[in-house]
């Protein structure tokens, strides 16, 4: 069972959404005003308990070649559409997948490539599942930042905002 998250954890969340690869145990325990070992401790039961799911590089796609972002919104249907995200993911190209709750448009998939070539394939396979492509948009770019709430309360402005 999960346990809720407290302050410490949400220091340790936040520090691990903001360079995981180069915080240690000891930058983290400064931040949330507890020792080294109780944040080992802690990142072990964040594991544990699936709040932290795992641990990945940010890759910029355009950066290594693969410079088409392409978001593809797509409709299925309603009790298929969480069974479907493991085949989704197993097309090449795609990056990510995310279930959206309100809307006809269902599913969000994320796939790179070179070329529209690249991107094309995808599409179909997304077809030959029995999902409906509504729409296709190219990204130009994507940035992201620790989420807010997660922050210590040393790390915010004056304002209350990080």
């Amino acid at each position: 069972m999960t346990e809720q998250t407290d302050d410490v954890d949400e220091a340790i969340l936040y520090a691990l959404q903001d360079d995981a690869r180069n915080t240690s145990s000891s930058d983290i325990a400064d931040l949330a005003g507890t020792s080294g070992s109780t944040v080992r401790k802690r990142i072990q039961r964040l594991e544990r308990d699936g709040v932290i799911k795992g641990y990945s590089a940010d890759v910029d796609y355009q950066e290594s070649g693969y410079p088409l972002r392409m978001l593809l919104y797509c409709t299925a249907s309603i009790p298929d559409r969480g069974d479907l995200v493991p085949e989704i993911l197993a097309i090449d190209g795609v990056v990510s997948v995310q279930e959206l709750v309100t809307g006809e448009q269902n599913l969000l998939v994320t796939a790179v490539g070179e070329s529209d070539s690249d991107i094309t394939p995808v599409a179909q396979e997304l077809l030959d599942l029995g999902l409906t492509v509504a729409d296709e948009v190219l990204v130009r770019s994507h940035e992201t930042t620790p989420f807010g709430e997660f922050a210590p309360e040393s790390e915010e402005g004056d304002d209350g905002e990080v």
